[in-house]
């Protein structure tokens, strides 16, 4: 669904991609930093209690996903190598977001806040594990000359949801807030991965049809 917004940000973005290209920086180099920095915001300040900083923190190099590609196109580097990093790359990030929840879940910190945490952390762990498997799922049945995207909770819903959540419950101390997300995204998460299976079976059905 936000995936139709991702233009528009390119187009914010792009003076500032202009600018990095004009200095000689590479479209990599712009992947490996926004990746470090989302996965420190959030293993930092996430398992602290910090999360409206960790938020910010993560927002600011979040965009690096969005102005690398825009400086891949616009220099000619668009690569293999540099769709597979940033494939990659990105599964990280997002791993570091709810390992961040994890670790806080697991702290004292939850405990003394919260109570009895452990529901979320591991709320927290299935939506770690599913937003990899819907990824996963994606990226194999590309490898098997196949299509697998779509779903009611592509990554960029994912993220959106989790972080703006996450950042409000951290504003106004309304911890529900990142706990209804956690939820909605197990469950939507989980709905995806059937979702594409079922998208590549009725291929899988189709394509031997269309050989013979």
């Amino acid at each position: 669904m936000l995936e139709r917004f991702r233009q528009f940000w390119s187009n914010v973005w792009a003076p500032l991609g202009d600018l990095l290209l004009k200095w000689g920086v590479k479209p990599d180099w712009v992947t490996w930093v926004g990746t470090i920095g989302v996965s420190a915001g959030a293993l930092w300040f996430f398992p602290r209690g910090q999360f409206f900083v960790g938020v910010l923190v993560i927002t600011a190099f979040v965009f690096s996903d969005i102005i690398d590609g825009y400086m891949a196109r616009k220099s000619g580097q668009s690569s293999k190598w540099g769709a597979f990093l940033d494939s990659t790359l990105d599964r990280v990030g997002d791993a570091a977001i709810f390992g961040g929840l994890v670790l806080y879940y697991a702290s004292d910190k939850a405990k003394a806040d919260l109570g009895d945490p452990k529901t979320y952390l591991y709320l927290s762990l299935v939506c770690l594990v599913l937003g990899n498997l819907t990824s996963y799922a994606r990226a194999r049945a590309e490898s098997l000359g196949m299509t697998a995207k779509g779903g009611i909770a592509e990554r960029s819903d994912r993220l959106v949801s989790i972080l703006v959540m996450t950042g409000l419950a951290g504003l106004f101390h309304w911890d529900f807030l990142r706990e209804i997300t956690l939820w909605a995204l197990a469950v939507a998460s989980l709905i995806t991965v059937f979702q594409r299976m079922m998208i590549v079976r009725r291929q899988a059905v189709v394509k031997p049809e269309l050989d013979s």
